[in-house]
């Protein structure tokens, strides 16, 4: 799958709460699920992402996504001085991860240290100036062919993180902003781009049962 960015600078950009990342959805002629990876939850989390679940953690940049639990999430990641993760702006000394998408024109490879792209994202030849390309290997089980995909393109200006971070707090002004998120958390996200097709024919896929 291919991401094109066409904005003129980083996306997304500007404060780091901030994140975008791939909602890719696999169904059978028969409409069952076969694959999904990057669903946006109920409570503004994202599935499988191990930043949401823990935040000592962050999902690392994707080349090849096999499993659900694993998801491509163009984000900036913040790291302390000790090495830890943090959405402290105050502790915050260096990236662990940014993998934003690159505008036309960005040269990775030549980018100074306070924009350079960190993580796994600096090594993988497909991750350039105007876009991404990421590639998604799906096990087909028991699927019946036809296969539906759609890919969708998703936005959030406040990830999950940023906002259950503020549970440590016991300030009356951080609970009554996790209050907010939580009340409007199936509202967090924003689909930018979608796409989808139908494939007919696929290896391993069994064929449509045949009507007598």
């Amino acid at each position: 799958m291919s991401v094109e960015n066409l904005t003129g600078h980083k996306l997304p950009t500007a404060y780091p709460s901030r994140r975008v990342w791939i909602h890719l959805l696999v169904k059978d002629a028969r409409g069952r699920t076969i694959f999904e990876s990057g669903r946006l939850n109920d409570d503004g989390s994202i599935a499988g992402n191990d930043n949401d679940a823990d935040p000592r953690a962050y999902e690392p940049h994707h080349q090849r996504i096999t499993r659900p639990d694993e998801v491509q999430i163009y984000e900036p990641i913040l790291a302390a001085p000790d090495g830890t993760i943090t959405t402290g702006l105050l502790t915050a000394v260096r990236y662990a991860k940014d993998n934003r998408l690159l505008p036309a024109g960005f040269d990775k490879a030549t980018a100074p240290p306070e924009i350079a792209v960190v993580g796994g994202a600096a090594t993988d030849p497909e991750f350039r100036g105007g876009g991404h390309r990421v590639l998604y290997v799906v096990p087909l089980g028991a699927a019946v062919a036809p296969l539906k995909v759609e890919a969708e393109l998703w936005f959030q200006p406040i990830g999950f993180r940023w906002a259950m971070n503020h549970t440590f707090y016991q300030q009356a002004e951080s609970q009554r902003f996790v209050g907010w998120y939580r009340e409007m958390s199936r509202s967090t996200g924003t689909r930018l781009a979608a796409a989808s097709a139908v494939v007919q024919r696929v290896r391993g896929a069994h064929p449509p049962a045949r009507r007598r």
